[in-house]
């Protein structure tokens, strides 16, 4: 049989050498790829990832990229942990004894000064007595003016014979009788005089971390201070601010009287007191005159009280008496608190007007002013005639007392100390010393707080202008702590003082922690980001991806099978 014919031989003969299509299913494999097409796609690929990784890519970070001033976190840490000062108060005393030697004023200050150590062991201020010679002032050291003066008299003295002390109201100066010679005697009234400034001082740093330092110094007050009387004074008090603006308004519910002397009872009875607050804060007067002022809707108005024949207001009544809603009241607007001083003068025909509770005629609203209340009908009105001018115009005698009620509360509402009641110049000082340790206390606070918003988000830029303010910060910082220590508490021609400083610390730190474009970003998390950019890149980044992983594997392969050629 012939070998290339069928088995029943009449097939057709198949070519020699030729192979048959396999029979069944099986792929047909796709022709081999010349190595340029292969070149080609694979330049075209890279040269996408090159555009994206060498272009793109550094584009992005450079525009994306958040910008972070070198902030001195550390320091920033020591000063929130009160470890960057020991808080400690400068209080020097001067004493002046006529007629002595010597050496009998320095055995005298020996024993003081032993004697108040002891007590400045363990609590806050930190006494050194200063003398001189019988009649010439003590030596001072250059860190500036005593807190305190101790002048000693002679028996014989005026007003000062047997056991007498008194304080000078516009000095920081304690007068001794002759009674009153010994060494302890003399400590126990300076005790007397300081003893509510250290318990003022204790108040302020329980809490905190400064309240725990290497020396104890709050060992001996923890336990002695007024809390509720403390608690009430912060809680009717003003923030400590560098500016004040004051805002005196008459209210009347008719027409009359539609003008008061108010310049010449500022003058008389505000501004002696301004001016000696200047070193605490500044002061800013304005004045106005509303009438027709109808009572608040919110309260039921005064009741009649045929008992005392007075018109009475109820207690409930006090904190809805001003009609904020219709009286032209100024608000805290800009820099610096409005304390508002209302006085209303009731008509006629509810008058005599007085709180029912207490009888009086003025009231303190925290954080906000004072309200006082003038009856015009009452006999013991100051009124120099009946003639209508006077009907019409509230003069400088009628405001006497209401002066003096304004006056009260100012004092009450910038925080000012009671004690010691005798001398304004002593609580002055005791207010500059509490002021500087709570802007201290509250700057320290929000440097901590700004750095650990700092570590918390790593992404938050950080401009220049926060880091210049940090530092700015911190260098007041530390000279307040070093005043504080020295007792420089004033503000003089060549040094702000513990007090200046505190509070140019306290700016510069709330402006570096309220930076504008710090804000924005705290509220802007990594999941908005990620919804950003999942849309617009994802359509793009998963053709190259894809591209890139199929060429990297053929590549792969084709190495691999010339490895195994070779």
């Amino acid at each position: 049989m012939d070998p290339t014919s069928t088995e029943d031989g009449g097939g057709v003969s198949a070519v020699e050498g030729t192979e048959l299509p396999a029979s069944g299913n099986a792929k047909a494999t796709p022709p081999t790829e010349s190595a340029r097409t292969l070149l080609t796609r694979r330049t075209i690929v890279f040269s996408f990832w090159a555009i994206v990784l060498g272009l793109g890519l550094p584009h992005w970070l450079w525009t994306t990229s958040t910008y972070r001033a070198s902030l001195p976190l550390s320091t920033m840490n020591d000063w929130a942990e009160g470890k960057a000062c020991d808080l400690r108060f400068a209080f020097p005393i001067r004493v002046r004894v006529p007629g002595w030697t010597r050496e009998e004023m320095v055995e005298l200050s020996g024993s003081l000064s032993a004697l108040l150590d002891h007590d400045g062991s363990d609590g806050l201020l930190d006494f050194t007595i200063h003398v001189g010679n019988a009649d010439e002032e003590p030596i001072l050291p250059a860190h500036g003016d005593p807190a305190l003066t101790v002048v000693l008299h002679a028996a014989g003295s005026p007003d000062t014979n047997g056991v007498t002390s008194r304080l000078e109201p516009g000095e920081s100066a304690l007068h001794l009788g002759s009674g009153l010679r010994q060494a302890g005697e003399i400590a126990d009234q300076i005790r007397e005089i300081t003893s509510p400034q250290q318990e003022a001082l204790a108040y302020l740093l329980s809490g905190t971390p400064f309240a725990v330092t290497e020396h104890g110094v709050l060992r001996a007050t923890q336990n002695t201070w007024s809390e509720a009387s403390l608690d009430a004074r912060n809680t009717r008090a003003f923030k400590p601010s560098t500016t004040y603006h004051l805002s005196f308004s008459l209210f009347v519910p008719g027409n009359e009287p539609s003008a008061w002397a108010i310049e010449d009872a500022l003058a008389a009875y505000m501004t002696p007191l301004l001016d000696a607050l200047a070193g605490v804060s500044n002061f800013t007067v304005t004045t106005q005159v509303q009438l027709h002022a109808s009572f608040s809707p919110s309260i039921a108005g005064p009741t009649f009280d045929e008992a005392s024949g007075k018109w009475k207001l109820r207690k409930e009544d006090l904190s809805g008496f001003v009609n904020a809603a219709e009286w032209p009241l100024s608000p805290s607007i800009g820099e610096g608190s409005t304390i508002n001083f209302v006085l209303y003068v009731p008509a006629p025909g509810h008058s005599p007007l007085v709180v029912a509770d207490t009888g009086g005629t003025g009231w303190l609203v925290p954080q906000w002013g004072g309200v006082a209340i003038l009856n015009l009908d009452e006999p013991t009105t100051p009124r120099k005639s009946t003639t209508d001018t006077d009907r019409t115009t509230l003069s400088a005698a009628n405001l006497d007392e209401i002066m003096l009620t304004f006056a009260d509360q100012l004092t009450a509402l910038i925080g000012l100390p009671s004690s010691p009641a005798g001398s304004l110049a002593l609580r002055i000082a005791a207010l500059q010393r509490e002021r500087a340790t709570a802007l201290l206390l509250s700057t320290a606070s929000t440097l901590g707080a700004l750095s650990r918003l700092v570590h918390k988000l790593p992404n938050i830029p950080i401009p220049d202008t926060v880091a210049t303010s940090v530092g700015t910060s911190l260098r007041h910082l530390d000279h307040a702590c070093q005043d504080l220590r020295a007792g420089r508490y004033s503000n003089t021609d060549t040094n702000l003082g513990a007090l200046g400083n505190a509070q140019a610390a306290s700016e510069a730190s709330e402006k570096a922690f309220f930076e504008p474009s710090m804000v924005g970003q705290v509220y802007f998390p990594d999941e908005h980001k990620v919804a950003v950019y999942v849309p617009l890149l994802g359509p793009m980044g998963v053709p190259l991806v894809l591209a890139g992983v199929k060429e990297l594997l053929g590549w792969y392969r084709g190495m691999r099978e010339k490895v195994k050629r070779t």
